[in-house]
């Protein structure tokens, strides 16, 4: 249930241009995440700093979408949020005692810092590389094939490294154990 709650707004996004259009879609987008912030909200009344700002950028650039009937602005909405997730990774390195990387995992995963460091940069270059592959790709192809990139590609490629990022923590990650009660 939590993966159809995470993805609501791309699914409704993806739902409504195979149905209407980008601009019909744009707005699906919009009221989506505007819901998802707002359940957040009841429920937890709490709302994450990145789900605000997301939605933030979703309402201006997406409403400069259908406000001036640009799909350009939606398009580099995707660059835009994935520098922002790029450079927090890459600021984490050098402000507060963890990594965003290790404040995320650090509760399941027992790895030595320079570990923590090392995939940290890994995903601030992942998102900074991932906000310039869409440039590419948006500059590069026609809408569909964006959206389907959007849709698929992103989440696939994202996919992948967390994957790889696996493999690489795998080969770090403590055996430490708790120690056994001492028998009398």
């Amino acid at each position: 249930m939590k993966f159809l709650y995470d993805f609501f707004p791309i699914i409704l996004f993806y739902l409504f241009y195979k149905l209407q259009d980008i601009y019909w879609a744009t707005g699906a987008a919009i009221v989506g995440t505007g819901l998802q912030v707002g359940i957040s909200w009841v429920r937890h009344r709490k709302v994450e700093k990145m789900h605000l700002i997301t939605f933030g950028l979703l309402v201006v650039l997406g409403g400069a979408t259908i406000l001036f009937h640009d799909a350009a602005f939606i398009k580099w909405k995707v660059s835009v949020v994935n520098w922002l997730f790029g450079v927090v990774f890459l600021g984490s390195q050098f402000i507060g005692g963890k990594t965003i990387a290790e404040r995320m995992m650090g509760a399941a995963i027992q790895v030595p810092a320079e570990v923590w460091r090392r995939l940290n940069l890994g995903w601030a270059l992942f998102f900074l590389g991932l906000g310039f592959l869409n440039l590419w790709v948006m500059y590069s192809v026609d809408e569909a094939t964006w959206v389907n990139f959007k849709v698929y590609g992103l989440l696939g490629l994202t996919f992948l490294f967390v994957i790889a990022q696996s493999f690489y923590l795998a080969r770090h990650v403590s055996e430490e154990k708790d120690p056994e009660p001492e028998q009398e």
